[in-house]
Order: C-alpha cells, then sequence, then structure tokens
C-alpha cells in the first residue's frame, strides 16, 4: 500500500462504507464504549469479541467454553497488568484466544494504544506472516503501526482499517 494520509483515509472510507451499521460495527462499538466504565468482560462479551475477530461458526467456537469468573478475572488482570507481556499473554489462558483475538481485546480496551493483529495488515504493511507470533513481534508490530498512526495524523484504527481494506481489495 503507498501509505500517505490520503490513502488511508481513501481506504478506511471505503471500510467504513462496507461495515457501516453491520452487527460487527455495533459490536466493535457497545463493547468499546462498555470498557471505558468498565475494566472487565462478561463472558457474553468475551464471545462477541471472539466471533467479532473470526468469524467461525458459533457452535465450533472454543471462547464458550470458559467460564464467567474466569474471563472476568482474566480480564480485569490483563487490562490492569502494567507489563505489556503479561497484558496480553495472559489473555491467551483463556480458551479461543490467539494473538490475534488477543490484541483484537485489547484494542477493544485500549483503542489508541494497541492494533488489532490481522493478517490482512500484515500484508499491507509488506511483511511476511510469520509461522507462530510471539511477544517481539507483537511488539515490532505495534509500535510500526502506533509510528505510522502518528506521522499520518490518524487513529490507530482509521489505520488498521484503511490497510485491512486495502488488503481485501487488492490481494489475490
Amino acid at each position: 500500500m503507498r501509505l500517505n494520509r490520503k490513502n488511508i483515509m481513501k481506504f478506511a472510507e471505503a471500510y467504513d462504507k462496507r461495515y457501516n451499521n453491520t452487527h460487527g460495527e455495533v459490536v466493535e462499538r457497545k463493547i468499546k464504549q462498555l470498557l471505558r466504565k468498565r475494566r472487565y468482560l462478561t463472558k457474553a462479551d468475551f464471545v462477541k469479541i471472539g466471533l467479532w475477530k473470526s468469524k467461525r461458526p458459533e457452535k465450533n467456537y472454543k471462547c464458550k467454553e470458559n467460564d464467567e469468573l474466569t474471563v472476568k478475572e482474566i480480564t480485569q488482570f490483563s487490562f490492569a497488568a502494567e507489563s505489556e507481556k503479561a497484558r496480553i499473554r495472559s489473555l491467551m489462558i483463556l480458551k479461543g484466544v490467539s494473538w490475534p483475538v488477543a490484541s483484537t481485546i485489547l484494542h477493544f480496551a485500549f483503542p489508541d494504544k494497541y492494533p488489532i493483529l490481522d493478517f490482512r495488515v500484515l500484508w499491507s504493511l509488506g511483511w511476511k506472516r510469520p509461522q507462530n507470533y510471539n511477544s517481539a513481534f507483537w511488539e515490532r508490530y505495534v509500535n510500526k503501526l502506533k509510528k505510522l498512526a502518528k506521522k499520518y495524523k490518524v487513529t490507530l484504527r482509521t489505520l488498521d482499517k484503511a490497510m485491512w481494506e486495502y488488503s481485501k481489495e487488492k490481494q489475490p
């Protein structure tokens, strides 16, 4: 993707056109609002985020196997953690949570601090998708997207939407 503010805004607007007023957009908006006041997830909200990130059939979805108390305690711990590794890795204790889902949970809780890890964004960056994600890769990804968002004076979410949409339209 040729990165400049004009292209970022163009592709982010195309993303918004595709998803405005859809169930996914409503889920994102509502859970972000909720997490401004409450610093943990309920099981129901946790499952909604998981389904938002990976559109698997619900009957096969592992996030549902977590109990209410575990979801609350793990997300409460993660959101309060000072260590970046503890913050993201603790979420992976929960069934059905991989790096991309954990990044989505963190983005919903801290939209200005964390991007969403997605193969489409990696493609738009020109990065090879690693076989296995790790903390070093996550840190590099977060720092790169924060730097780009700052450079082009956009939010992390606007940048994310633009890169996702660019890949959706251009990736073979």
